[in-house]
């Protein structure tokens, strides 16, 4: 199977970026970056450290503009679009290193996420308070269910910050999926934790790619990527260095000499 036919036809593609540069203080973190994410594909993100892969996600999510180049969602123009207005779209995110609502409940940390809450108007508070009062309901039914299916739900009225590293990851996950997304951007979900909660995460991404999901996430993890995702961008030096199935970059030279020997001797040392 070729690299296209892994991928669908370009019309299928939900996210496109093109020519993404990035510096700071003159170093390019983001050197041109060009890449597709097929609709309803786990995609991951690939390289070595200081490849930028953080970098473009926060640029996709609109935490960061970047210098040039463009950004397509679907067959909109999102180019350094706010955070605000790129979630609006459907595009949410997670974080490398967890940022939960500390001082908010865990079940509170999920009510956040939801768009468009009918609560947020005051003209709704005051003239429709059973809509206010009928949609939140709805969404504590909801993120409760949600947070049964990440195993959360014992932990509900404890204070996000009380959390291990490994509940906060799932935090994390839980609320980005109570946000209803269409595409989703994982920064290193599996990073430091336990090779049980490796093998839950991963489950859990298969099933909201079950559920139309599209994911694209940074791994480092390429047991993982292997065994979870359809298809893989490799980023070095902030290019777009390959794309392609984890098996078909492995043959790579190119792969091989910028990431996968680097990955490969660090765990025959390890």
């Amino acid at each position: 199977m070729t690299d296209q036919e892994s991928r669908g036809s370009s019309d299928e593609m939900i996210l496109t970026c093109e020519g993404l540069t990035k510096a700071f203080l003159g170093v390019k973190a983001v050197n041109g970056a060009t890449f597709e994410v097929p609709k309803g594909k786990i995609t991951a993100l690939i390289g070595p450290n200081g490849a930028g892969k953080t970098t473009v996600v926060n640029i996709l999510s609109g935490a960061m503009t970047s210098d040039s180049g463009t950004t397509h969602i679907g067959s909109t123009d999102v180019t350094n679009w706010p955070s605000y207005k790129i979630a609006r779209l459907g595009l949410m995110r997670t974080f490398q290193l967890s940022r939960e609502l500390g001082d908010l409940t865990v079940l509170e940390n999920l009510l956040v996420a939801p768009k468009h809450q009918p609560g947020e108007s005051l003209v709704n508070i005051f003239l429709r308070p059973s809509l206010v009062k009928r949609v939140e309901c709805e969404n504590v039914e909801r993120a409760l269910g949600i947070l049964q299916t990440y195993g959360l739900y014992d932990l509900r009225d404890n204070r996000a910050r009380e959390l291990s590293g490994g509940q906060k990851k799932l935090l994390e996950i839980s609320r980005g999926v109570m946000a209803s997304p269409t595409l989703l951007l994982l920064d290193e979900p599996m990073a430091g934790v336990n090779p049980a909660l490796i093998e839950r995460i991963g489950g859990y991404i298969l099933d909201l790619k079950a559920q139309g999901v599209t994911v694209l996430m940074i791994e480092h993890n390429l047991n993982v990527v292997e065994k979870i995702c359809d298809h893989v961008i490799v980023l070095a030096e902030g290019k777009t260095l390959a794309t392609g199935r984890l098996s078909d970059l492995r043959a790579n030279p190119e792969v091989v000499t910028a990431y996968l020997g680097e990955v490969i001797n660090a765990s025959t040392h390890s």
